[in-house]
C-alpha cells in the first residue's frame, strides 16, 4: 500500500503546541506546507537552505487544487483550522483527491470548543457557517428555544446577525462571541441582540445565539405547510394544505435536487429547502415580478441558496439539462402542464428513480393527467379543502378550488 502523500492537519489557536506528536511530525516533515497566512504565521520561520516550499491559499480556493496535483507524490501538508471536515478545506480537497491519497488529523472544531465553553450538547444545537455565505441562513434555524453556533465571516458578523434578529422582533435573543478559542487571546463577549450595538470583536470568532423559549416567530416550523401569510405573493401560490400534500408527494431527502417549474412565488421550492439544509432547488419562473417575489421569500425564510432561473419552460430548462449537468431528483409542475413539450422535457431530465408531481385545477388539466397516468402509471389524488370564514355574524365553509395531483416515479430499469 502506498502511503498517503497529502496530509491535512487541523490547527487550534495554540498552534504547534496543541498538536499531537503524529500531527507535529507531519508538519515538520513536509516538503510543501500549505495554509492561510494565519496558519503559516504559527510556524517558525524556515531556516536558510531548508528547501521547504510554502503556499498560501489562493482565492478562489479551488485554484489550489491544480497546484496540489502538480506536487503529487511529494510530502504535502495542508494546514486547516480545527476539524478540516467541518466546513473546512478538507471537504474541498476530498472532491478532487481520493481518501487513500490523504491523511487527515483533525483538531477540535470550533463547534466542539464552543459547546464545551457554553455547556451546550452539540446534538441539540444548530450549526452552520456564515463564512462567505448569506446571513439569511440563520433565519431557517430560528425557533423558540433554538441554540445556534455559527462560524463568523469576520469581525462584522455578530453585529450583522444582531441587526437581523432585531428586525425579526428578537431583541431579547442572547448573543455570545467566542474569540480565539484555545489560544492565549481567548475572550468571551455577551449581550442581547437589542443591546449589541457597536461592540468590537476579533475577526477570528465563533458566534453563539440563543433564542428565548417564549419567542414568537412567523415561520418556526421546518415541516411543510407554512402559513400562506409567510410568503410574499401576487395570488399565484400553492396554498398551505395543497403545498403540504405536494411536498409529501415529492418526498425530499438530504442533498436531493428539486426543479420547481412555474414556481410562482417559490413556496414549494422554499419549503423543500427548509426541510433540510442539504437540500437543493432550482425555481423556474417566466414573470420578472414573480422572480423578485421568489428571491424575497427565499431570503426571508432562510434559504438564500435557492437558484432562480427566469424564463418560460420548457425553453428555460435547456441550460439546466445540458450534458454533464446534474439531473433533478424531483420535479414539481404547478401549472402549464399543457404547454407543448413541457412534460417531455421534465421527464427526460428527471433521473431514473426520481419523482414528478403535477397539480392542476382545470378539466383540461385533468384530461392531460389522465393521459399521462395511462402512459406512465403513477397515482392520482383529488384534494379538496374548505376553510371556515365569516358569513355575516356567523361562520361557514368556503371551499378552495379542488386540486388534482399526479405523482409518478420514473422507472429505473429502462431510464425511459
Amino acid at each position: 500500500m502506498i502511503a498517503p502523500w497529502l496530509s491535512i492537519v487541523g490547527l487550534g489557536d495554540d498552534g504547534l503546541d496543541g498538536l499531537s506528536p503524529a500531527a507535529r511530525a507531519l508538519v515538520e516533515g513536509a516538503e510543501v506546507l500549505v495554509g492561510g497566512e494565519r496558519h503559516l504565521a504559527m510556524l517558525p520561520e524556515p531556516s536558510a537552505g531548508a528547501g521547504r516550499e510554502r503556499l498560501t491559499w489562493p482565492r478562489p480556493l479551488t485554484d489550489l487544487l491544480p497546484q496540489l496535483e502538480a506536487r503529487r507524490g511529494r510530502a504535502v501538508c495542508v494546514l486547516a483550522t480545527g476539524d478540516p471536515l467541518c466546513y473546512g478545506v478538507g471537504t474541498t480537497l476530498l472532491r478532487r483527491f481520493d481518501p487513500e491519497d490523504c491523511r487527515i488529523l483533525p483538531a477540535p472544531s470550533a463547534f466542539s470548543l464552543a459547546g464545551a465553553r457554553l455547556g451546550w450538547p452539540l446534538d441539540r444545537v444548530e450549526t452552520l457557517t456564515l463564512h462567505g455565505r448569506s446571513l439569511e441562513l440563520v433565519l431557517a434555524r430560528l425557533y423558540p428555544g433554538a441554540r445556534i453556533l455559527a462560524l463568523s465571516d469576520g469581525a462584522e458578523t455578530p453585529a450583522q446577525v444582531a441587526e437581523l434578529l432585531v428586525a425579526r422582533g428578537l431583541e431579547s435573543a442572547r448573543l455570545t462571541v467566542l474569540e480565539h478559542m484555545g489560544g492565549a487571546r481567548e475572550r468571551r463577549i455577551e449581550a442581547t441582540a437589542g443591546d449589541w450595538g457597536g461592540r468590537a470583536v476579533a475577526a477570528f470568532n465563533t458566534l453563539a445565539v440563543e433564542i428565548p423559549a417564549e419567542a414568537e416567530l412567523p415561520a418556526p416550523s421546518r415541516l411543510a405547510g407554512l402559513p400562506d401569510a409567510a410568503f410574499l405573493a401576487d395570488g399565484q401560490m400553492t396554498k398551505r394544505e395543497i403545498r403540504a400534500a405536494t411536498l409529501a408527494a415529492l418526498g425530499p431527502w438530504p442533498g436531493a435536487l428539486l426543479w420547481d417549474v412555474g414556481a410562482g412565488c417559490g413556496s414549494v421550492a422554499v419549503e423543500w429547502l427548509r426541510s433540510d439544509p442539504r437540500c437543493r432547488a432550482v425555481a423556474i419562473e417566466r414573470k420578472p415580478r414573480r422572480v423578485g417575489l421568489i428571491a424575497g421569500n427565499a431570503a426571508a425564510l432562510g434559504v438564500p441558496g435557492l437558484r432562480i432561473v427566469e424564463g418560460a419552460a420548457p425553453e428555460a430548462l435547456a441550460g439546466l439539462d445540458r450534458e454533464g449537468a446534474e439531473r433533478p431528483d424531483a420535479v414539481f409542475v404547478g401549472g402549464g402542464l399543457d404547454t407543448a413539450g413541457l412534460f417531455e422535457a421534465c421527464w427526460a431530465a428527471l433521473r431514473p428513480g426520481g419523482r414528478l408531481v403535477a397539480n392542476v385545477v382545470t378539466l383540461e388539466g385533468e384530461a392531460r393527467l389522465l393521459a399521462l397516468r395511462a402512459a406512465h402509471g403513477g397515482e392520482l389524488t383529488r384534494i379538496a379543502v374548505s376553510r371556515a370564514e365569516p358569513v355575516g355574524p356567523f361562520h361557514g365553509w368556503r371551499p378552495l378550488m379542488p386540486v388534482t395531483q399526479w405523482s409518478a416515479v420514473k422507472p429505473r430499469e429502462t431510464g425511459a
